[in-house]
């Protein structure tokens, strides 16, 4: 945790851009960014991670509480739900990259917990030049908001994930593109029922992606084929 209030924060992550653009040189410089004040309070920066070569990206809102302790995205009880509902779609977790929007833990103490906090979309607006980067380099074919932050982030404030989710959509990065809900909003769900009717509405969501990587794969093989 860093508590120095006098460091400065410059307003954009774009200011902590390396000079030439990887993955791992994108990871460093992370590890330093002072664009928002959201790194003062967290354990450490949580970049994504997943294969360069991915053909899907996934993107959520901000790490959380186990996250931060981590370093890694995705790997508290959203993470499980997100894992079972890709294994039941037919999509392999370690061929999709994971990020999120925000790399830093936002959140607020209620007795010995951290809670999360939602970011502002100045914090969002800060971060977004790494998950632009992140997008640039791998050059997915798919990629995958989950949430609203993620959706409004790279799809526009007025996008809505309740009207619009489930559908492939076409953008100027990568050749489609869909929302749906971030996993954590299933583990909110009150009953058990209510989790298994949401938890289903997201693998489905999730296999419409599928159905595109496989069918980008098929025009693959036949366009090698004619070659």
């Amino acid at each position: 945790m860093h508590d120095d209030e006098d460091d400065d924060v410059t307003g954009s992550a774009r200011d902590f851009l390396p000079a030439r653009l990887s993955l791992t040189a994108l990871r460093a410089a992370a590890d330093g960014c002072h664009g928002c004040p959201l790194y003062r309070n967290a354990t450490q920066t949580v970049f994504g991670a997943g294969p360069t070569s991915a053909r899907l990206i996934l993107v959520g809102e901000q790490p959380g509480n186990d996250e931060d302790i981590a370093g890694a995205p995705f790997v508290g009880p959203a993470g499980r739900v997100l894992d079972q509902a890709l294994e039941q779609a037919g999509i392999a977790r370690g061929d999709a990259y994971v990020t999120n929007v925000v790399k830093h833990f936002k959140w607020e103490r209620r007795g010995n917990r951290r809670l999360h906090k939602k970011p502002s979309a100045r914090e969002v607006g800060a971060c977004l030049p790494w998950l632009e980067k992140e997008i640039e380099l791998i050059r997915p074919e798919v990629l995958v908001c989950l949430g609203a932050t993620a959706a409004q982030a790279l799809l526009g404030r007025s996008f809505k994930v309740t009207q619009q989710r489930g559908v492939l959509l076409p953008d100027e990065r990568v050749p489609h593109v869909l929302a749906t809900v971030h996993p954590s909003s299933i583990l909110r769900q009150r009953t058990s029922a209510d989790r298994r009717t949401e938890m289903a509405r997201f693998t489905a969501d999730l296999e419409v992606v599928a159905d595109a990587l496989n069918q980008g794969r098929e025009a693959g093989r036949r366009s090698a084929a004619t070659r």
